[in-house]
């Protein structure tokens, strides 16, 4: 499905969330999953949107039971399963990463055996953490459904988005379920293949399903060695590095017609005016430069971006739509929005 084809959708779309790797894996630690964060962000997203009983989707054999421990007998065809239009999306962290960056996939090259035993380690590892993160929501009731987007037909041509099978994550959707696509490694038609990142497929949905808001969920360790102005164990964007004592949050920034971003709440002149942004040395992804301009490239759309800490009554509230409109002035995050000039 190509840009500019009409939204297929039977329902609108009502959020795609972004659940940053740095929030459900332990960063600093080969393929970990962040167990209680990733478990309490799937809480806050079935409450975001779902009604009804929970009732547990994942029916397989867990570590130290000799059964399933799911009463599949239990549930009922009269249980209420009522589900909003959502899309997870989420990064890869601790898993995949290390396999890129190793066997520089993201700079192409699949002549090389290298190259190829990395795209297919890559892939592995991403696939593994899709599953987790799957099985994790299916737990709190949430229908969700893994999709691939090297098994989707993402493509990429000099690691732009070429193709993408849009339809079927829109069907699966209007099927009532929940779509979780992640970063992946994917076909590229100049290079051989590249890394196709979480938010650039983020930004590519939405332009064709044009949800109401977009969340991104992040979480940065503070021994993670991330010299950048997204750092989420603050709370959002900074108008400085977040260890200086007069590190401002900016609460909101409005993105123009042209993609020009500014800073509206607080007031420009008392914030700092230079915003720098380094990339971790590993993260093929581009990371949080990738982040912003993709969060910006969205809100020139007229989507509402919400960035904001995994976990907390914060993010429940951006999750739930409630930051729409007015920011409340308790709320600790970052709005991106589109404003005319």
């Amino acid at each position: 499905m190509e840009k500019g084809t009409p939204t297929p959708l039977t329902t609108p779309l009502r959020c795609i969330v972004k659940l940053g790797g740095a929030a459900i894996t332990c960063k600093n630690e080969l393929e970990k999953i962040n167990e209680e964060n990733l478990r309490a962000v799937s809480i806050h997203l079935r409450e975001a949107m779902m009604s009804g009983e929970v009732v547990d989707m994942d029916w397989s054999k867990r570590p130290g039971k000799a059964d399933v421990s799911v009463n599949v007998d239990g549930i009922s065809d009269q249980i209420t399963m009522e589900s909003s239009n959502f899309v997870v999306v989420h990064g890869a962290g601790s898993f995949g990463h290390f396999q890129a960056s190793k066997s520089r996939v993201h700079k192409g090259g699949l002549d090389q055996s290298l190259v190829k035993a990395g795209f297919v380690a890559t892939r592995i590892s991403v696939a593994s953490l899709n599953l987790e993160i799957v099985r994790a929501l299916a737990r709190e009731g949430i229908p969700s459904v893994g999709i691939s987007p090297f098994s989707g037909g993402w493509t990429t041509f000099q690691r732009n988005v070429a193709s993408a099978d849009v339809t079927t994550v829109a069907k699966t959707i209007d099927s009532g379920f929940i779509p979780v696509l992640h970063g992946d490694a994917v076909l590229d038609h100049s290079q051989g293949c590249t890394i196709l990142s979480g938010d650039v497929i983020i930004r590519h949905i939405a332009e064709i399903l044009k949800p109401e808001y977009v969340v991104f969920l992040l979480a940065v360790h503070k021994s993670f060695p991330i010299q950048s102005f997204i750092k989420t164990d603050v709370f959002g964007v900074y108008d400085r590095p977040p260890s200086e004592p007069d590190a401002m949050l900016l609460k909101e920034i409005a993105v123009d017609e042209e993609g020009s971003w500014r800073v509206v709440n607080p007031a420009p002149k008392s914030i700092n005016e230079q915003v720098e942004i380094t990339v971790a040395a590993h993260d093929t992804t581009g990371g949080m430069v990738t982040k912003i301009s993709e969060a910006a490239a969205i809100a020139k759309l007229g989507i509402d971006v919400y960035i904001v800490k995994a976990a907390t009554d914060h993010s429940l509230k951006a999750l739930k739509g409630e930051v729409k409109g007015k920011i409340p002035d308790d709320w600790m995050g970052t709005a991106i929005r589109f404003m005319r000039k």
